[in-house]
């Protein structure tokens, strides 16, 4: 079957969405300390604000999918650009860190949510044999906003308020936010009748068969439990390097680093995946992320720390990367923008609690050793849940 050129178009498209979108996110550790001297706040307070942010966009990316799956990806994501940039300038008027939890973690996030499954989900339909190495470009745009973003708002940080610098931030998401969601279109094949599509409706399941199935159940496990195990090195990495005494840029510069390994991952394992199997690349990824976590625990100083978030980036990359396209491969394109992001809603709880609880304990007591083992464990978890997933197999539609 011959694919349509425009998917290619689509592709860049959700990569440049995707990098502003978690550019923004993952900046927040960037901002972290300006937020602990400007509140007098303490980590774990600190850390809600990347966990309320996660768990709105976990949770409600099934609400932007199934808008998207009925009034298509251009508009919902233009709407998600609009409320990041709002909920940006609200952050650099706030007075008080309940203000910021309310901009930044719940404005931001919903944001997040009607930009991120909708035009993720997006480009699966458009593809069927480059379907593992289109989804890995285009969500290398998560990669490559990791790496650029907080690096850029760090650098601004340091010649300017972090006021004024969440405020360009704001005006680069609008532009260019709204720009790229311009270019978003669904494929034909997606449409259904009455919607203007040259093809039929799409074969797969509906949501709600899908959650029905186990395959599904077993899918939706892996991601919980692997959750807390991707997000925490995000709010806490760039903290437990300043406690070794690195200076703030290369504190900031580890999450770049993730994003370089993220980028590695995203661009490699689509044609690796589309060989070996996604499902069974998913489980060697999910080993690889938690086994990952072992050179963190080792590491004191600089270049163990580097290796560390090369290592985890290049996991977390790849696993992010599979999900809409396994989804895609094992429950069809009907429904699959719903379908990705009732997915997604598993990673809510980990999103929120993970980066908190790293926080308390570290607050309790002043290091992360207790944290790394308990990641050790979901990983292993969930390697076990995916491969349990890749047993059970395609649904049956």
């Amino acid at each position: 079957m011959k694919e349509a050129p425009y998917g290619w178009v689509v592709v860049w498209a959700t990569f440049v969405c995707l990098a502003l979108i978690f550019g923004v996110s993952y900046s927040f550790a960037a901002f972290f300390s300006s937020f602990s001297d400007e509140f007098a706040a303490q980590r774990a307070d600190v850390s809600w604000i990347f966990g309320l942010s996660g768990l709105v966009y976990f949770v409600l990316g099934t609400l932007g999918g199934i808008l998207s799956d009925r009034l298509g990806p251009r508009l919902v994501c233009s709407a998600g650009m609009v409320l990041i940039a709002v909920g940006l300038l609200l952050t650099s008027g706030a007075t008080a860190l309940w203000m910021v939890y309310l901009s930044y973690g719940l404005l931001v996030g919903l944001g997040i949510a009607f930009v991120y499954t909708p035009s993720i989900a997006n480009v699966q339909p458009w593809f069927t044999v480059r379907r593992g190495l289109a989804g890995g470009i285009a969500s290398s745009g998560i990669g490559a906003g990791t790496l650029l973003l907080p690096l850029l708002v760090a650098m601004a940080i340091g010649a300017m308020p972090w006021r004024e610098a969440m405020r360009l931030l704001a005006l680069g998401v609008l532009v260019l936010g709204l720009l790229a969601a311009a270019l978003l279109r669904r494929a034909p094949a997606s449409h259904k009748p009455g919607e203007g599509g040259t093809g039929g409706t799409a074969s797969g399941l509906s949501l709600r068969e899908t959650l029905r199935t186990p395959t599904f159940r077993w899918f939706y496990l892996a991601t919980v439990l692997a959750s807390p195990v991707m997000f925490i090195p995000f709010a806490h990495l760039s903290a437990s390097a300043r406690d070794l005494g690195l200076h703030e840029a290369q504190a900031v510069g580890l999450v770049g680093l993730i994003g370089v390994g993220s980028l590695v991952g995203r661009f490699s394992i689509g044609l690796l995946a589309d060989r070996l199997g996604r499902a069974r690349t998913l489980v060697l990824m999910q080993l690889s992320m938690c086994l990952s976590y072992l050179l963190w625990a080792a590491a004191g100083g600089y270049p163990l720390l580097a290796l560390y978030a090369l290592w985890f980036g290049l996991s977390y990359g790849s696993i992010v990367s599979l999900l809409p396209a396994i989804c895609m491969d094992y429950f069809g394109g009907r429904s699959v923008a719903s379908i990705v992001g009732a997915l997604y809603s598993g990673a809510a709880l980990g999103n929120l609690l993970g980066p908190v609880l790293a926080g308390a304990a570290f607050d309790r007591w002043g290091h992360y050793f207790g944290v790394m083992a308990a990641c050790l464990a979901l990983g292993f978890l969930a390697t076990w849940a995916s491969w349990r997933m890749q047993r059970v197999g395609r649904a049956r539609f």
